[in-house]
């Protein structure tokens, strides 16, 4: 058998804060050097911006609302995948690798994500992390077995303390102390510069280094295990940063992620601008090991293989579409999103909703600092603290213009044209996925479309209208039109 190894390389609550992204001001030598060798992708999103929901569309190509991980797997949520659903670890077994998983999983049941080797752990000791990494190298070189093996890092992911990030801890003498100072750090746009936010940010910093320590190690173990020119690398991170108004967030803040990959025989240094998602990831490494089946009718992504060396954004790599249902099990807020190069559009579905919090988000200094603030009206960056936690039905924003996504222009007459053609792509992909989300006069259309055929009228309104609850009389949904994978997009 050729082997085409894959090394897929995850963190937990990764931002844009690396050197190789143009954070000046925080170390991370191997991911630099490793974007060096590689393609560094600039326009790569996850789906959904929650640790469980995110690996599950890596692992399985799917949104969350396809397959059935609409949030986090862990404890008392107890999300899990539907049993029905193929994914990474299954589809190589199937095809004589041996698959393994190291450190962070958090996605279930274990049936349907039958790793060979799975050794779970919460430890951020990156040097033990590597050691038992280059063991699985070496016991693939020696078997002569192609492999894919995931490392789920822990960091930067915060610890259970109120502002901490694993930082006090005792590691490897392996792995070396990368403090920095508070007045040192680059406060993101999305968030305040305040005393308690610095000092957050000064620790993520730290454990983002211990991360960064971690990928060389974890790199020079397959380099001399002699497999590093049969192996494609992946490197990349779940959502973004575990502060207010990113993580489990679909604002940019909290999808727009780095991603680098090394693939042997491709170019170095690359600077990939084309618009790639997660449901992309796992056509890509099928791809890349030239597995028999590596389509399928109900995934909508596709390799990245033929556009990596790309230097520029081409047409048909210009947009992409996002799926958030749950964060924690009392996180109830769907919402969905598409984005192309210079608009962005989200449709909040529980928009009477107030914006729920993240148990790790509400306990921070960040958010203590924020809402305690003396400034009026009270703001969560350069957004109006009211307008993240109530936000209307729809948004649309100029990205080019608004990055931050503040000013919604979903309201403005000059604006309405965008609005109706992403509004209408955005449903289209619902019905293309079965989203049982896309809703009409406040319920499913999927749970109630056999009986459309039966005559019911379903009012052409997202929402309920109590105040006119009729349903004879008024413009309804259109019976007709197409569901499922078949729907040519």
């Amino acid at each position: 058998m050729t082997k085409r190894n894959i090394l897929l390389m995850i963190a937990d609550d990764l931002g844009k804060q690396l050197g190789c992204y143009g954070n000046n001001k925080i170390q991370t030598p191997n991911l630099d050097r490793l974007a060096s060798e590689g393609t560094k992708f600039t326009q790569a999103f996850t789906s959904t911006a929650s640790c469980s929901a995110s690996r599950s569309v890596i692992y399985t190509g799917l949104h969350t609302h396809q397959n059935g991980q609409y949030g986090l797997h862990n404890g008392r949520h107890h999300f899990t995948t539907f049993d029905h659903v193929e994914t990474a670890p299954a589809l190589f077994s199937e095809q004589g690798y041996a698959t393994g998983l190291i450190g962070k999983v958090h996605v279930g049941p274990s049936g349907v994500y039958p790793w060979d080797m799975r050794a779970e752990s919460g430890s951020r000791d990156v040097a033990l992390v590597a050691d038992q990494a280059s063991a699985f190298f070496k016991k693939s070189a020696n078997d002569g077995q192609p492999f894919f093996l995931t490392i789920g890092f822990i960091d930067p992911h915060r610890d259970l303390t109120r502002s901490g990030f694993g930082n006090q801890e005792v590691y490897d003498p392996r792995v070396k102390r990368v403090e920095y100072r508070p007045e040192d750090v680059e406060i993101p746009s999305f968030v305040n510069d305040l005393p308690g936010v610095r000092y957050e940010f000064a620790e993520y910093y730290q454990s983002i280094s211990r991360l960064d320590q971690g990928v060389g190690m974890v790199l020079d173990g397959l380099k001399n295990s002699g497999l590093a020119d049969d192996t494609l690398v992946l490197f990349m991170s779940d959502n973004g940063p575990p502060f207010i108004n990113s993580k489990t967030t679909l604002y940019d803040a909290g999808v727009s992620l780095p991603l680098i990959m090394k693939c042997p025989g491709s170019s170095v240094g690359t600077v990939n601008p084309n618009m790639v998602s997660y449901v992309d990831i796992l056509p890509t490494l099928l791809d890349w090991a030239e597995h028999p089946n590596p389509s399928h009718p109900a995934r909508t992504g596709r390799s990245i293989l033929p556009v990596l060396d790309e230097t520029s954004g081409l047409e048909n790599w210009s947009q992409i579409f996002g799926s958030h249902t749950f964060h924690e099990v009392t996180n109830y807020w769907p919402t969905r999103m598409m984005r192309n190069r210079r608009y962005k559009y989200h449709r909040n579905i529980a928009w009477r909703l107030d914006f729920p919090f993240a148990a790790d988000i509400y306990g921070s200094l960040t958010w203590e600092e924020i809402r305690n603030a003396e400034n009026s009206p009270k703001m969560i960056g350069s957004r109006r603290l009211k307008d993240y936690f109530f936000r209307p039905a729809e948004e649309l924003y100029d990205i080019q213009a608004d990055p931050d996504e503040v000013r919604n222009l979903a309201g403005e007459a000059e604006y309405q044209s965008v609005l109706e053609e992403m509004r209408a792509t955005v449903e289209k992909w619902q019905r293309r996925t079965e989203d049982a989300w896309l809703y009409r006069d406040g319920v499913s259309l999927l749970f109630v479309r056999h009986h459309l055929g039966g005559g019911l009228d379903v009012p052409d309104r997202w929402d309920f209208d109590v105040e006119r609850p009729e349903s004879k009389g008024v413009t309804s949904f259109a019976r007709d039109l197409p569901w499922g994978a078949n729907v040519e997009m």
